[in-house]
């Protein structure tokens, strides 16, 4: 979120009191010379008066920064390995038929995200029956975990935050 102020000061002519000396106009103007500019013996103190207005105007833009995005687009993307990755340790579990095109396409799509963790353990999978528990889909979960992290906390150290 970002606050922006915009600010216009607009000075009228210094008027003085009738009885007392004055600074002819085109020897002072009084929007181009500040009046601290102006010799005090030339305008008396007690007769100088000022009016001031002032406008403001607030813009706030009320949406996530780029780190923010960035950091939204990551855990997106990690979020869709991690379901698929999920939903892979699910199906072997409780032996879904492979036959079914969704399991078979879920089970193709998160051997990409698996492959590169199989073979870290002597086993990649145990098996009871039908159901398969795939070990080595539970390691790639905990490291794509692993490696979200690591990248979430690389995004957030060029974060700009406000002082």
């Amino acid at each position: 979120m970002t606050d922006q102020v915009d600010r216009t000061v607009v000075t009228q002519d210094s008027t003085v009191a009738a009885d007392q000396e004055t600074v002819p106009a085109a020897a002072v103007p009084a929007a181009a010379v500040p009046v601290a500019a102006v010799p005090v013996a030339a305008v008396p103190v007690a007769a100088r008066q000022e009016t001031v207005r002032t406008d403001s105007r607030h813009i706030t833009r009320t949406g996530p920064g780029a780190s923010e995005m960035t950091r939204r687009v990551i855990i997106l993307l990690f979020g869709l390995i991690q379901i698929v990755i999920g939903a892979r340790i699910v199906l072997l579990l409780l032996d879904a038929r492979t036959g079914n095109a969704l399991v078979s396409g879920i089970l193709d799509i998160s051997k990409i995200f698996v492959a590169p963790f199989n073979g870290i353990l002597n086993k990649d999978y145990l098996t009871s029956g039908g159901s398969v528990l795939d070990v080595a889909a539970i390691l790639a979960f905990v490291g794509w975990t692993l490696l979200e992290l690591i990248v979430i906390w690389a995004v957030g150290i060029f974060r700009r935050e406000p002082a």
